[in-house]
């Protein structure tokens, strides 16, 4: 197929494709990407659910029903369709990190952890599950944990603010404020906004 010059003509040569062969789902799933692209996201759900329906073990397209779901401030749903992912393709990373993100969004940090550990560990270069499972584990309480991950994310993205600023709350929490004040300093740097409240505390251990 030749390459698309613009999202329109590209979402025309899926519609073509489609017409040609209307059970392939990846067609149907190239389709509504592109539709997501332009937030036409009625459209868009409509041909993944075509998607599914022809290949049912496609996980992406249950991640962007999920995508969809999310975008209607409907927790419930998106945690359905990203389980519904995993059970597409057990070891699908971007389902169990989202299960783990939407855990988190309603406060059930201990759900939260697991799906998270599994992304991680079916992806390990997964920056943003690193990212949540850290907080997640500070939120817990473990410290240990959470410094870890977070040194682990810097290890896979040394210019990544957020690790260090989340290094900064973690120390503190250790009672290493030395550690504490070179990782808040090294988010300033790098135009992080650390909290004021955060600032201000390790000013006094200066």
């Amino acid at each position: 197929m030749e390459k698309a010059r613009n999202v329109d003509e590209y979402i025309n040569q899926q519609k073509a494709a489609i017409a040609a062969n209307p059970e392939c789902g990846n067609s149907h799933y190239n389709l509504a990407v592109a539709l997501l692209g332009q937030k036409k996201y009625d459209e868009a759900e409509l041909s993944l659910f075509d998607a599914i329906e022809n290949s049912p073990n496609l996980a992406e397209a249950y991640v962007q029903l999920g995508g969809i779901s999310l975008q209607r401030n409907d927790l419930e749903g998106c945690l359905d369709w990203n389980k519904r992912s995993i059970h597409a393709r057990a070891g699908f990373a971007e389902g169990h990190a989202n299960i783990g993100f939407v855990h988190m969004q309603m406060g059930n940090v201990d759900e939260a952890i697991p799906s998270l550990e599994k992304a991680v560990r079916w992806n390990p270069k997964f920056l943003q599950a690193y990212t949540t499972l850290a907080n997640a584990y500070l939120m817990q309480g473990q410290i240990e944990a959470c410094i870890k991950t977070n040194l682990k994310v810097i290890d896979l993205e040394p210019n990544f603010p957020v690790a260090y600023n989340n290094l900064a709350i973690a120390y503190m929490e250790n009672g290493e404020f030395e550690l504490a004040i070179e990782n808040a300093d090294k988010a300033v740097e790098m135009g992080y906004d650390v909290a004021p409240e955060i600032l201000k505390e390790l000013a006094t251990h200066r």
